[in-house]
């Protein structure tokens, strides 16, 4: 996976980039088919914004989170970004099964 951080109005420290490849990597344990993801950090007064885009297979998902206190921002990013890529592998999954539950109900009727 291609992890790509930068900052807007913000340095982006070891610790921070540290912090941010940890809780990303419980997405990858989610999910293996992701690409690339790029995530944005930025200050804009007293909000601290939290954004990534993740590349899988077929879609680019994107989260962002505003908080008073940056750690919290990833935190919660990593929270809605996880439940974004199961959503997306649970939809990847039940392509088709469907269908064929609803074809053999009407032949045994």
């Amino acid at each position: 996976m291609n992890l790509n951080i930068t900052g807007h109005h913000l340095e982006v420290t070891p610790a921070l980039r540290e912090y941010v490849s940890t809780k990303l990597d419980r997405v990858i344990r989610h999910f293996d088919h992701v690409t690339a993801t790029h995530v944005i950090l930025s200050v804009q007064k007293l909000k601290q914004k939290a954004e990534v885009t993740v590349h899988v297979r077929g879609k680019d998902i994107h989260v962002e989170c505003e908080d008073d206190d940056l750690y919290a921002a990833i935190d919660a990013m990593a929270d809605k970004l996880d439940r974004q890529v199961l959503k997306h592998k649970e939809k990847a999954g039940d392509h088709g099964h469907e269908s064929v539950k609803r074809q053999s109900i009407a032949s045994a009727d």
